[in-house]
C-alpha cells in the first residue's frame, strides 16, 4: 500500500475528489430560480447568493490565519467537521421557513470557505505541484456544472427548491468521506521536493506580514488580477441558468456539465505545462503570460458573439478566459514565487489573502447590481464586465511582469533580491 500512497495519482484523486464533492454542499441551490419569492422588494435568489457569499467571505478572512497556521495532522479532522456542519445547515434550510432560512445558507458558506486551503496544504511544495493543483482546480470547474446538473435533476424529479440542496448534499456525502480518508495518507513532500521548492511551514502573524510587505506592490497586482476573474467567475457560476437563458438555451442538466468539461480540459492542459519548466522564474513569467492570454480572450469572445459566434462556443471561450488566470494564480504564480524567494511562506496564506479580497469584491458587485436600472439584465452586465475587466486585467498583468522583473534578478537559476526601486 505504501507504493500506492506515494503515487502522485493518489494525491491528485484524493484532492480532486474532496473538493469536487464539496461543491455538492455549496452550489446545487443555484440551479433553482426561486422566481416565486421576493422579500423586502429584493429577489430571493439574490439574497441567498449574497448570504452564502458573506459566509464564504468571512471564512476567507478568518482562513488567512487558520489555513496558514494549521498543522498537517489537524487537517483531516477539521475537514470532516466542516462538511458535516455544512450539510446540517442545508437540512435546516429545508426545515426553516422563508425568508429566515437565508441565515442557514450564510452559515453553510462559513465552513465551506475553509475547505480549499486545507486540501491545498496536502499538495504544495512538490516538484509536481502545478499538475496536482491544476487537477484540483479542474474539480471546481467541473463540479460547478455537475452540482447544478444534480440540482436540476432533483428539481425535475419533484423535489422542492427548499429541500433540493440538502438532498444534493446527501448524494455527495459518502464519496466526500472516502476522498477525505484518502487525503490522510498523502505523503509529505520528499527531500528532493523540499530542495527544489523550499519547505512549507506554518506562518505566524509576523511571518505573514513580513512576506506581504516585502513584495506588496507585486502581490497587490496579482490580487487585483484574481479579484477581476473572481468577479466574472462568480457571476458566470451563480447565474448560469440566467445567462444560458439569456443566450437562448433551455435549462437542462447537460448543458452546465458539457461546457465546464471543455473548459476544465483546456485550462488543465495550459496550466499543467508549467510542470515542465524547471526554472522557477521562467515558469512564473510563463504563468503571467497565460494570464494575459486569458484576459485577451474575454473581450474578443464578446466581440465574436456580436459578430455571430455561436452561443455555446462563446460560453466555453469566456470560461477559458476567466479560468486560465484564475487557475494560474492557484497553480503557479504563488507556488513559484515562494520557490524563487525561499521565504518562510505557504500558498494557503497567499491564496486566502487573494480569496478574501475576491469574494468581498463580489459582494460589492452584487450590491451594485441592484443599484443599476432594472432593464439591465445579468447577461448585459456580464458581457460589459468581460470587456472592461479583460482590458484592465491585461494591463495589470503587464505591470506585474515589470515589477517582478525589477524585484527579482535571475542568474543561472539562482535568485538575488533587489531593492524595490
Amino acid at each position: 500500500m505504501q507504493k500506492l500512497y506515494k503515487n502522485p495519482a493518489w494525491a491528485l484523486i484524493a484532492a480532486f475528489g474532496t473538493y469536487f464533492c464539496m461543491y455538492g454542499f455549496r452550489k446545487p441551490y443555484t440551479a433553482a430560480t426561486y422566481s416565486d419569492a421576493a422579500f423586502f422588494g429584493i429577489d430571493y435568489k439574490f439574497l441567498l447568493i449574497i448570504a452564502q457569499t458573506i459566509g464564504y467571505v468571512i471564512a476567507k478572512w478568518v482562513g488567512i490565519k487558520i489555513v496558514s497556521e494549521i498543522k498537517r495532522e489537524q487537517r483531516v479532522k477539521v475537514l470532516l467537521g466542516l462538511i458535516f456542519f455544512a450539510e446540517f445547515m442545508l437540512l435546516l434550510f429545508g426545515v426553516v421557513p422563508r425568508p429566515w432560512n437565508i441565515l442557514c445558507l450564510l452559515l453553510n458558506g462559513l465552513p465551506l470557505g475553509v475547505v480549499f486551503g486545507l486540501v491545498l496544504g496536502f499538495l504544495e511544495g512538490r516538484k509536481n505541484t502545478e499538475a496536482l493543483v491544476a487537477g484540483l482546480c479542474a474539480s471546481f470547474i467541473v463540479s460547478d456544472g455537475v452540482s447544478k446538473s444534480v440540482g436540476t435533476w432533483l428539481l425535475d424529479n419533484g423535489v422542492t427548491e427548499n429541500w433540493m440542496p440538502f438532498l444534493a448534499g446527501l448524494i455527495f456525502l459518502i464519496p466526500t468521506l472516502l476522498f477525505i480518508a484518502m487525503l490522510k495518507y498523502v505523503p509529505l513532500p520528499s527531500a528532493a521536493d523540499i530542495a527544489s521548492r523550499s519547505e512549507r511551514t506554518p506562518m505566524n502573524a509576523k511571518a505573514r506580514w513580513d512576506f506581504f510587505m516585502k513584495y506588496a506592490p507585486g502581490l497587490g497586482g496579482i490580487i487585483v488580477i484574481y479579484l477581476f476573474v473572481t468577479l466574472l467567475r462568480s457571476v458566470r457560476a451563480d447565474f448560469a441558468p440566467e445567462l444560458w437563458k439569456g443566450l437562448g438555451y433551455p435549462k437542462t442538466p447537460a448543458v452546465f456539465t458539457q461546457s465546464e468539461l471543455l473548459v476544465s480540459f483546456g485550462v488543465v492542459m495550459i496550466s499543467g505545462l508549467a510542470i515542465f519548466i524547471s526554472r522557477h522564474y521562467t515558469a512564473f513569467r510563463f504563468s503571467l503570460l497565460t494570464c494575459l492570454g486569458g484576459f485577451v480572450i474575454l473581450p474578443l469572445s464578446v466581440w465574436g458573439l456580436e459578430a455571430g459566434l455561436g452561443k455555446f462556443p462563446f460560453m466555453v471561450l469566456v470560461g477559458l478566459g476567466v479560468y486560465i488566470p484564475y487557475v494560474a494564480v492557484h497553480t503557479t504564480l504563488f507556488e513559484r514565487l515562494i520557490a524563487i524567494t525561499k521565504e518562510r511562506a505557504n500558498i494557503g496564506f497567499l491564496m486566502y489573502l487573494a480569496d478574501s479580497v475576491g469574494y468581498t469584491g463580489y459582494i460589492i458587485l452584487m450590491l451594485f447590481r441592484y443599484a443599476m436600472p432594472a432593464t439591465r439584465s445579468i447577461l448585459f452586465i456580464f458581457l460589459q464586465s468581460c470587456i472592461f475587466l479583460g482590458i484592465c486585467g491585461g494591463l495589470i498583468v503587464l505591470y506585474c511582469n515589470w515589477y517582478f522583473k525589477k524585484k527579482l534578478k535571475t542568474n543561472e537559476g539562482s535568485i538575488t533580491q533587489l531593492s524595490p526601486g
